[in-house]
């Protein structure tokens, strides 16, 4: 039987959490009903304002915080006590006021990747009861958040997610000729931070595997090998509550494991996606040749240079359902999706048996 997930001031009744799917493909509605099921849901900042109300064309900035507090506002419709939170990535320009954003509109828990987050206790400050998660794929990583964040600002992280760049979807904490190789071992990673957060601060911090899990039998391996909870995106993805087109859905439902690999993201981090259309991507804004009207992302060679392709609207195209053009990024086991499912029937696969067991025992205690 699975143990709640303790992160923070917060009890999470399955250890799960709903990994960040920028750009809309995690907005309120999934991560509203994922908390509702008793994970934790996340709200991904990433480009959240662009398919949005209050974006009119020239405004971006202001419509991603205004937008990712109506969807916080949404998620808390669906789940009024669930445990929601977002995914900021370090490496937007507008990082600091997403956090702050992300503050203002009730998040419970901040998750934050695509760069360490040092000063994020700092702008959490004023918030104490939000809990505060990095993303790493190395225990270097997590020393190093570790060491700026205790010295600074006396906190440590309420958890840590160790990525396996091996398997996750999306952008990944790792050079891209190290990917793949077969040296990285995340569980290796995973016990030798846990480890690392009892010998040098005494500190019990959950870790968080991500990367890879689809099924209850990738549940239950990454709790035998240490984890304390896992993180799951892709399998959410068909799933009638994800925020995606259907046709964004049906792209997984169509893809083949071989489909599946790395691109170079104008970010300067490598990226996991379906790549069946990759030319059509890049071709799409070579034919607009416009120059980087959204500056969304503090480093950025599209920005720069005009290389390979602006990565948000690429996404949102994805996302609004322009698969042909649009950028499907995934996990390694995106090509597993067979159906369109619900969130609850997830749950029901990954903890039914739990949730059964735990009726019969009240049942006896009663009686």
């Amino acid at each position: 039987m699975t143990k709640p997930l303790h992160i923070g001031k917060y009890t999470v009744r399955f250890p799960l959490i709903q990994g960040g799917m920028g750009v809309r493909i995690s907005a309120g509605n999934l991560a509203g009903h994922v908390a509702k099921c008793g994970g934790v849901g996340l709200v991904a900042a990433a480009g959240i304002g662009v398919n949005s109300e209050f974006y009119d064309g020239k405004n971006y900035f202001q419509a991603d915080a205004e937008a990712f507090k109506e969807e916080l506002r949404k998620a808390y419709e669906i789940a009024p006590d669930g445990i929601i939170g977002v995914n900021v990535m370090v490496a937007l320009s507008d990082y600091e006021q997403l956090v702050k954003a992300a503050i203002d509109g009730g998040a419970k828990v901040i998750v934050c990747g695509a760069g360490l987050p040092m000063s994020l206790p700092e702008l959490t400050a004023h918030a104490p009861d939000v809990a505060i998660i990095p993303i790493v794929s190395s225990l270097r990583a997590a020393q190093l958040i570790a060491k700026k964040w205790h010295k600074g600002y006396n906190r440590l992280p309420d958890a840590v997610v160790v990525e396996d760049p091996d398997t996750a979807g999306g952008h990944l904490g790792e050079k891209m000729e190290n990917i793949g190789t077969g040296e990285y071992d995340q569980y290796a990673t995973v016990r030798a931070v846990k480890e690392f957060f009892r010998d040098e601060y005494g500190a019990d911090v959950p870790i968080i595997a991500a990367g890879g899990i689809w099924d209850r039998a990738d549940l239950e391996h990454a709790l035998a090998e240490g984890a304390d909870g896992v993180q799951m995106a892709s399998r959410f993805v068909c799933t009638e509550e994800c925020d995606a087109d259907d046709a964004f859905k049906q792209r997984y439902l169509d893809c083949k494991e071989e489909d599946i690999g790395l691109i170079m993201s104008p970010a300067g981090l490598p990226g996991r996606a379906i790549l069946t259309n990759k030319d059509a991507i890049r071709q799409y804004d070579l034919d607009y040749d416009n120059a980087c009207s959204l500056g969304c992302l503090k480093k950025c060679t599209y920005k720069e240079t005009g290389e390979r392709f602006c990565i948000v609207t690429s996404l949102d195209r994805a996302q609004r359902g322009d698969v042909a053009t649009g950028l499907v990024f995934c996990g390694t086991n995106a090509w597993k999706a067979d159906r369109i499912t619900t969130v609850q029937a997830i749950f029901d696969e990954l903890f039914g048996a739990q949730e059964a067991e735990a009726e019969a025992d009240d049942m006896q205690e009663a009686a």
